[in-house]
């Protein structure tokens, strides 16, 4: 059901680069040709920069099969879908609301004040971005989890504007799926557009409309999506800024044979179970808990309702059982590969977690499977893919602010230090950048 491949004795831990081009090529992931969706969106996009709002139409009844003629969703649906959440359901969202914006308040960063000399003082403010656009998707799945993971970190930075898109639903008469709305609404969010795909976020980037069925152009694009999605976020980078670039999920598990084969194999299929090009790696140098585990499989499989899609994902090139010298090497290779979402399972979780620098997110022991941090821990799950951890981060309170430098210098210091900046000036042959400071001082220099 999944492949096996053995680097005992081929990958030693080493430089970095070098280490992550030895894992990529032994373990790739899933095809995900971004720059050919772009040839697919690139007109999408300029189209509704064009024609806006009717452009959103007709390609929301072309993909998603509906015509949506008020694309802005209604107060009252808003309201009726928070109404009719059934009650534990809403428990628990509330709850996930609540952990999550616990851990985005204690990201918040205080403005930092620093004094190079006396009377020069340069202050670095965090200023929350004006306006956010939030995708959530509606494939597969109603990643009504995604309204908490993205409207929570933005207004606990304080982002005074926000709305958010959501693919219109057929079967809901052309509304998003109605537990999106409904978190919406439990979250305040009164500004909600049925539209999906590249034509929403060219919506969002362009505005369309105008008045209370019209968007403002936003700021700011965060939220997973599909590959059109994505091609789309990129096109459209430099009109507005974007979180990233998120491809198919992964979770790679560090693992020895103090790890629960069941609960391992329950961890890999879970992430299959998003996506056929989802990927599930297992990293262990016991040969006992690979066996186990790939033992394990089937069974759990053939119990899970989309075991179709779990199989095509596990059965793919992205999915493996890795076999390693020991967990030193283990170590180095999950390192490399940088997976978005990184469990460790062995006896001693806390102190290996310590030693992996590139991960969208570590779930440390065996009671910290990566479906908590989906729902619950109080982390969030839009997080890095396709190893972009080595130099990407997750969603966070962060993404939704700006440094913006303060300088303010007395006289006393900028003449301190005004030779040197007329030194420097004329070094780069900038001599009216050296004039801009020595005006200030006539006769004196």
């Amino acid at each position: 059901m999944i492949r096996r491949v053995d680097l005992r004795g081929r990958v030693a831990a080493g430089e970095v680069s070098d280490l992550q081009a030895e894992v990529n090529a032994l373990v790739p992931r899933a095809v995900f040709d971004v720059e050919k969706a772009l040839d697919v969106v690139r007109p999408i996009c300029l189209d509704v920069r064009h024609r806006g709002l009717e452009a959103i139409r007709e390609y929301g009844e072309k993909f998603d099969h509906v015509r949506v003629e008020d694309i802005r969703v209604p107060a009252a649906a808003l309201k009726t879908a928070l109404e009719d959440l059934d009650p534990e359901v809403r428990s628990a969202f509330e709850e996930s609301i609540r952990r999550v914006r616990e851990v985005s308040q204690d990201e918040l960063t205080a403005d930092i004040a620093s004094e190079p000399a006396p009377g020069g003082r340069v202050t670095q403010r965090f200023v929350p971005v004006q306006r956010v656009g939030l995708y959530v998707p509606g494939g597969r799945a109603p990643l009504a989890s995604s309204v908490v993971m993205n409207v929570v970190p933005a207004q606990v930075a304080g982002v005074p504007s926000l709305a958010v898109a959501s693919p219109p639903q057929k079967e809901f008469g052309g509304l998003p799926h109605p537990t999106v709305l409904a978190v919406c609404a439990l979250l305040g969010i009164e500004e909600v557009y049925a539209m999906g795909g590249a034509q929403a976020i060219a919506g969002f980037a362009y505005g369309f409309g105008a008045g209370v069925t019209g968007c403002k152009k936003v700021n700011l694009i965060t939220g997973p999506g599909n590959i059109y999605v994505v091609a789309a976020k990129r096109f459209l980078l430099g009109e507005v800024g974007i979180d990233s670039e998120a491809g198919p999920t992964e979770i790679a598990v560090l693992a020895d044979d103090t790890a629960d084969p069941k609960h391992v194999a329950a961890d890999l299929i879970s992430q299959a179970e998003h996506d056929p090009m989802a990927a599930s790696v297992l990293v262990t140098p016991s040969e006992a808990l690979a066996a186990a585990v790939e033992a394990e499989l089937p069974g759990q499989v053939a119990q899970t309702k989309h075991r179709d899609r779990v199989t095509e994902a596990l059965q793919g090139q992205q999915s493996a059982v890795v076999l390693v010298d020991d967990l030193e090497q283990g170590t180095a290779v999950v390192d490399a590969y940088a997976a978005e979402h990184l469990e460790i399972q062995t006896a001693d979780a806390e102190e290996r977690a310590g030693l992996i620098t590139n991960a969208g997110a570590i779930f440390v022991g065996s009671w910290s499977p990566v479906s908590l941090g989906d729902y619950c821990a109080g982390s969030n799950h839009v997080l890095p893919t396709a190893g972009c951890a080595c130099h990407s981060s997750g969603l966070s309170v962060r993404s939704f602010l700006k440094a913006v430098h303060v300088i303010n210098y007395s006289r006393d210091a900028l003449q301190e230090v005004a030779g040197h900046v007329v030194t420097l000036a004329h070094a780069e042959d900038l001599p009216a950048h050296g004039a801009a400071v020595s005006v200030r001082f006539p006769g004196e220099q």
